[in-house]
């Protein structure tokens, strides 16, 4: 029962961890690639899910801090122990088959083959996907199996005064044989499936022409560096010189890039005056999407010659507009300024065929 506990424990925390993860695997993923391969998405997020699951196995149920007192024989470094322990522990004899089956379904026995079976989907997902070899995955099993072990040894990290669980070296062995067993079946499923270069020539191949989220996304990396650059600094005029700088001289020198566009590996275009359209182009929206709600804010506040009632009227509407530039601009790409500035956006990844 407690297995099942922890398997319901893991899938409840899933969607929080992958919503905490979403937004930096997909910046990962228009940074490296220029698109978020969905096959791509599938494997990592059942990965992620595959190792809180093992994680909670190891350190679940947890005990009250009362029952944990020291024990002897909470470590066990003397290999192959658990072969003694099957044969003196179970209702196994050797000359009655009838034991058989019954010494199977007993703690000494399906311990041992849970052990083996957790680390199966490890070996599996090194070999497909991060293309480990067969030395490679010895290593990561061993040391993924290490870390469980350090994890109980250590009272969960000393939270708890005193081991809860036994550190057994037959752990690390049969956790490891896992991930080697893992990764030959892996072998044989590699013929079906498409392959890890294949995901990244698709991925590759999209990324380049920029989706709306994409060019979205570089924006919202401009503007958090710029807060956060502007926030440090308190004259007026040097914040002024550190906008016109990020927006005006950093595109000019890096001919038509922001940082934020360049570590999406995108970059603007435009028929005439590049630079000088991305600065007008960003202080229109700055002024749009800040400016706008700060005026209503002063209007209501420091002149107070609006209503409450109008004040939340116009408030709904601005939402409302900004809700509906994201959606335009997550379907085509662009947004009604980048029209009437006359910028379009470019892709510069490389990768595929073309290197």
């Amino acid at each position: 029962m407690s297995y099942i506990t922890s398997i319901k424990s893991a899938i409840l925390i899933f969607p929080l961890i992958a919503l905490l993860f979403t937004l930096p695997f997909i910046i990962y993923q228009y940074h490296k690639y220029g698109s978020v391969n969905k096959l791509r998405g599938l494997i990592v997020y059942s990965f992620i899910l595959y190792m809180i699951t093992i994680y909670f196995l190891v350190i679940l149920p947890l005990p009250k801090e009362s029952d944990v007192l020291p024990k002897e024989g909470m470590i066990r470094l003397i290999p192959f122990s658990f072969v003694n322990d099957f044969l003196s522990e179970t209702s196994l004899v050797i000359n009655n088959p009838r034991t058989y089956f019954k010494a199977l379904t007993e703690p000494c026995f399906y311990t041992v083959i849970f052990n083996l079976f957790m680390t199966i989907p490890f070996g599996m997902y090194l070999r497909y996907y991060f293309k480990c070899n067969l030395k490679k995955t010895i290593i990561l099993s061993f040391l993924l199996s290490l870390f469980f072990e350090v994890t109980q040894l250590t009272g969960l990290y000393f939270i708890y005064k005193y081991p809860y669980r036994v550190f057994d070296v037959d752990d690390l062995l049969i956790n490891t044989l896992g991930g080697v067993i893992g990764y030959f079946i892996m072998g044989l499923f590699k013929r079906i499936l498409p392959s890890r270069d294949k995901i990244d020539e698709e991925s590759y191949s999209k990324g380049k022409t920029v989706s709306g989220l994409r060019r979205g996304l570089a924006s919202l990396i401009d503007m958090f560096i710029l807060v956060a650059v502007l926030a440090i600094f308190k004259n007026t005029y040097l914040k002024i010189f550190i906008f016109i700088t990020y927006y005006l001289l950093i595109p000019y020198v890096t001919n038509g890039k922001t940082l934020g566009s360049s570590f999406l590996n995108v970059k603007y275009n435009a028929p005439n005056n590049l630079t000088l359209r991305i600065f007008i182009k960003n202080s229109f929206v700055y002024l749009y999407y800040f400016g706008l709600p700060l005026l209503l804010l002063f209007i209501k506040n420091e002149l107070n010659i609006i209503s409450s009632l109008v004040f939340v009227l116009f408030f709904m509407i601005i939402f409302i507009v900004y809700l509906n530039n994201v959606f335009t601009m997550l379907k085509k790409g662009k947004v009604y300024y980048d029209d009437i500035f006359k910028l379009t956006y470019e892709s510069t990844i490389k990768g595929g065929h073309d290197g």
